[in-house]
Formats: structure tokens, sequence, C-alpha cells
């Protein structure tokens, strides 16, 4: 039984891990609709609570708001885009959960570079001076504005739209996001200008987001509260060829994991790093599907098992957003990836990507143009797996707390899971 809002085909591809267009395009749509509610909401709340705003972020707002509007008739493509990137569904989240009063108000600034952002990719940058609170602009997906005097200005005219701080000029491409062709670090006199765009990661769309300032939550992630990595020190170079490296590694061992990535992946989000216990290599946020948050991998293969670990949860999130796949429980189970109990709905996130993690290594084992050592690698790993998952799987199966939906998927996985056994056996 798979629910009426998802094709069966898909369905059945997302429960078995495997990469399908049309899955990515269902959850892509998912994360969409979601935004779009969040953004509903936001309005509604600034509307009812307008009374509790100050008079200049009431009118801010309003401001800011027109100006997302004419982007989006402008190019609505361009301003989806926008919209769906990672840090925006952060950004909201945190708004929607904040205290009413000045708690609330203090997130409505940021709108101002979620509406620029929109407005410079649809190809209508905003002329005249513009309010930098705290002499920040962070645009979503394309980099961040400084100016020590607390504002900047935005030119328009011939060509490209312009965004200036004060009066040093940084061309943004609207296209693209870019301040120029080479996606590598900024040069000399874009420092200078106080513009800072996101750097492109090699072979697709993916940003390295080392600025935007809802890209980590404030406390940290995980239970040592890791922060984000210092953007002044973040090595790109090095960045840029793991990520090469993992791609590489990827196309070779399943061609689909490739196209997936670039499609979900919208931006990696570096940690500050350290391996002590509670410090996590990778993290995904619910809130904001779509980024992978991770220490620097110590190489190309824990990178390439990063984004197929992450991209699961990703994908189950988005798909959480259009089926509900579990119902309300406080039962808690332990698994063999982490040293406290888990819920099941975690239990159901970590065997999930876990089990993408056994697809992976199962087809590492059998593929003829990997490296030896990846190979090898990939063995020992679905060797210590494999059980693991079993056992999460079958947690799963007798729990109470999962919907119709939610027991079809699990079966798939286990249907999965029982097939990556088979094949196993059969290539020794």
């Amino acid at each position: 039984m798979t629910p009426a809002s998802v094709p069966p085909d898909v369905f059945v591809a997302l429960a078995r891990t495997r990469p399908l267009p049309a899955a990515t395009a269902a959850l892509r749509a998912a994360i969409h609709a979601r935004r779009m509610l969040l953004l509903k909401a936001l309005l509604v709340r600034v509307e009812r609570q307008s009374s509790s705003l100050s008079p200049a972020a009431h009118r801010d707002f309003e401001d800011d708001w027109a100006l997302l509007e004419r982007a989006e008739r402008a190019d609505g493509a361009a301003v989806r885009d926008v919209l769906d990137y990672p840090t925006v569904g952060a950004w909201l989240t945190e708004a929607l959960a904040s205290r009413p009063g000045a708690a609330f108000e203090a997130h409505l600034p940021h709108l101002r570079g979620v509406a620029v952002a929109a407005a410079v990719r649809s190809g209508r940058a905003p002329s005249g001076r513009l309010t930098a609170p705290s002499g920040l602009l962070a645009l979503p997906g394309l980099g961040v504005l400084r100016s020590t005097s607390g504002w900047a200005r935005a030119s328009g005219g011939a060509g490209p739209p312009r965004l200036t701080a004060d009066a040093s000029p940084g061309a943004v491409d609207p296209r693209t996001g870019r301040t120029g062709p080479d996606a590598g670090p900024p040069g000399p006199e874009e420092e200078g200008s106080g513009w800072r765009a996101l750097r492109k990661l090699p072979g697709g769309d993916t940003v390295l987001d080392d600025l935007d300032p809802y890209r980590v939550p404030s406390r940290g992630i995980g239970r040592a509260t890791a922060p984000a990595a210092d953007s002044d020190r973040t090595e790109y170079r090095t960045w840029a060829g793991r990520w090469r490296l993992a791609r590489a590694l990827l196309s070779a061992t399943d061609p689909g994991r490739v196209t997936e990535t670039d499609a979900l992946v919208r931006s990696v989000v570096p940690l500050a790093t350290g391996r002590g216990a509670g410090i996590p290599t990778g993290a995904t946020l619910r809130a904001a599907p779509g980024a992978v948050l991770t220490q620097m991998p110590a190489d190309a293969p824990e990178l390439a098992e990063t984004l197929v670990h992450e991209t699961h949860h990703s994908k189950l999130a988005a798909l959480g957003e259009a089926v509900s796949l579990c119902r309300p429980g406080g039962t808690l189970h332990q698994v063999a990836w982490r040293p406290d109990p888990r819920p099941v709905p975690a239990v159901l996130q970590g065997a999930y990507a876990h089990l993408a993690l056994l697809d992976l290594w199962s087809r590492a084992e059998r593929a003829a143009a990997v490296p030896e050592e990846w190979r090898q690698r990939a063995a020992e790993r679905f060797a210590r797996y494999r059980e693991q998952v079993g056992a999460a799987l079958a947690v799963l199966r007798e729990s109470d707390e999962l919907t119709c939906a939610g027991r079809s998927f699990v079966r798939e996985m286990r249907g999965h899971h029982e097939s990556l056994g088979v094949a196993a056996r059969n290539s020794t």
C-alpha cells in the first residue's frame, strides 16, 4: 500500500534509497510546498502581532515583502530557487519559534536579504539605499554584503545588477550568484568591496556556505554543540579538491548518486573541526533539507559517504512533509550507531541513511572502475553495518508507532536490505 499523494514507483524508489528523477522532483516539490507554508505563516504572524512590533520594523517588513513580490512577478523560477535555499528554511523556522516581541522582531530584517537575493536572481536588483542591520546583509545562496556604516547601496543599469557596500563595487551575476566566472576564493578587489560571494564547488551548482548567519543554529550542532567553522579560515581549495574526488568516486560507483547529489544538495556547510565525543562528522537540519553540515572530511571516501548519508536524511525529511510515516509515541530504542536510545522517527532516519550507505558499499564492491582501496573499505563497512541495519529494521517492523504508509515504507526498506544481502553472498 502506498499513499495516494506519492506515485507507487516514486514511493518504492525512495524506500529502497535508489535515485530516480521523478522522486527527486517530488522531493523538491515537497520542500517548496513546506517553504511556502512557512513563509505564509510568517506573514500571518507579522500581521497578527503588528501592534507589538516597532513601526520601523513593520514598515521595513512590508517594503521587503513588496520587493519579494516584484521579483516573483519578474521571474518566478528564480525566486523559487532562492526561497528553497536551505538557510531560508532555517531562518523561517527560528523566526516562527521565537517568542513574541523583541525576539521575533530580531529575525524579521533577514527578509531583506531574502528579497534582495530574489530580486538580483530575477534580474531586478533594487536601487537606492538598503538598510543592513548590524552592517550585514545576507543574500541566501549568493553571499553577504558588509558595510561599516550599516547601510548598502544597490544600483541597477545596463549589464548585470550590482550591489555595492559604501562606494566600492562588487558585481553580482544574477544568473549564477557569482561575482565573476572563477568559482574559487574571492580576489582582493572583491574582498575590499565588502561583498563576499559564496563559492561554488566544482562540477555542479552546490555552494560551500561558510557565510550565511542561519547556516548553523546559534546553539551549535550535536551533543557537543559544534559551531560553524570560521569563514575566514575555510580552506576552499581543500574542500573543492575533496569534493571533486568524492563526486568522481560516486560517479564510478553509482552514477545516479551524482545526479541525485547535484539536484538535492544545495550547500555544504563547514563545521568547526574536532573529533571529540558528541562532535558530528555530518548533520542535516530538518528545517533546512539540502544542506550538508560537516567537518572537513578526512578524505574523498568519507565525503562521498557523508553526502549519501546526509542526502537521505534530507530525502526522508522532505518525504515526511508530504506523507506521515510515524505517529506520536514515546518509546525509545537502542541502535548500534548511537550510544543514546532513540525514538521511532530517529530509528527510521538512522536506518534509512545507513541503508543508503549499504547500497553504495554493495555497488562499490562490484564496481570495476573504482580504486581497490575504496572497494576494500566498502566491503569492510558493508559487513559491519548490514546486521546493524537489519536489527533497526526489526525494531521498526514491530513498532506500533508507524502509520500504514510508514509500514509500507519499512517493508520496502527491508526488501532492499534483504536483496543487498543476497547480492553480497552471490559476489563471494
